[in-house]
């Protein structure tokens, strides 16, 4: 069971009268654009679960996740509203060299409504707004272009191709239903191996309709019609003002000992980084 009435007011949306497309776009908007992609609590030492109780929790309390939080808790708000949602085994091909298929770093959600079924997915940090129909074809959201067409890693499945503006190349699903328990062993990996992406950069990303933030370590970038502008954050309290103004983020459960420590975790890891881009 999840706070469905906690959730749809985190969301800023009513409550629909029925599942119709409408109103499933604009929960998939509300949500892109209201809860933040984060990671944010693995780097404070308390990664949190992926049951969507829990993370609707968060949400109601002002904080995001990844995929496994965002689309798990979607799934289960879409669901107790009526819609007919499966949930994928997926995986995120960070730069074009890594490889495609649906090796589970990623969950991705499909509706099947009115006979005709959508891709909804708000776990891309930044890459849709509205859900797209699962049809071959190009897709314009903003300033962004995506792809859909079937995945040759993955028969039967399909692959999403993220215009070049974008944080990654591609994802695929695969075609079978799983349960949101499958990701427990992956979520493990991504949220403590010192080889997870998650573990080595803080992330932190929002949607709306002209565009996308994103922020990695200290590095901000906002891309829109008008290209992409960026800016490294210096100090710690405009880092914490971006959390809070840029993407919405509730951290008031964060002591003054834990901010202090995990802004010096961010700095030192951007100056390492400077120092070996140099």
């Amino acid at each position: 069971m999840i706070d469905v009435d906690g959730y749809l007011a985190a969301l800023g949306v009513d409550r629909p009268a029925a599942p119709t497309a409408e109103a499933l776009r604009a929960l998939h908007r509300a949500q892109v654009e209201r809860i933040a992609y984060e990671n944010l609590d693995i780097h404070l030492g308390r990664p949190p679960g992926i049951g969507a109780g829990e993370s609707v929790a968060r949400f109601v309390r002002g904080r995001g996740g990844y995929c496994f939080h965002l689309n798990g808790a979607l799934a289960a708000l879409l669901t107790a509203l009526g819609y007919d949602v499966t949930l994928h085994r997926a995986g995120v091909q960070r730069a074009p060299e890594d490889p495609a298929g649906a090796h589970g770093d990623h969950l991705a959600l499909t509706v099947r409504l009115d006979g005709e079924r959508w891709l909804v997915d708000t776990g891309l940090a930044g890459a849709l707004h509205e859900p797209l129909p699962l049809r071959e074809g190009s897709y314009s959201e903003g300033p962004f272009t995506y792809g859909l067409a079937p995945s040759v890693a993955e028969p039967g499945g399909w692959r999403f191709t993220h215009d070049p503006l974008g944080p990654f190349t591609a994802m695929d699903f695969a075609p079978d239903p799983v349960q949101l328990s499958s990701f427990a062993a992956k979520h493990v990996q991504l949220s403590t191996s010192p080889e997870s992406p998650f573990v080595r950069v803080v992330t932190v990303g929002r949607r709306d309709a002209k565009g996308m933030d994103l922020l990695r370590g200290c590095v901000l970038r906002r891309t829109d019609a008008g290209g992409a502008d960026e800016r490294t954050i210096d100090t710690a309290d405009d880092w914490y003002d971006v959390l809070a103004g840029v993407f919405r983020l509730d951290l008031s459960d964060v002591d003054a000992s834990a901010r202090a420590a995990l802004w010096h975790r961010v700095r030192t890891a951007h100056q390492e980084w400077e120092a070996a881009n140099q």
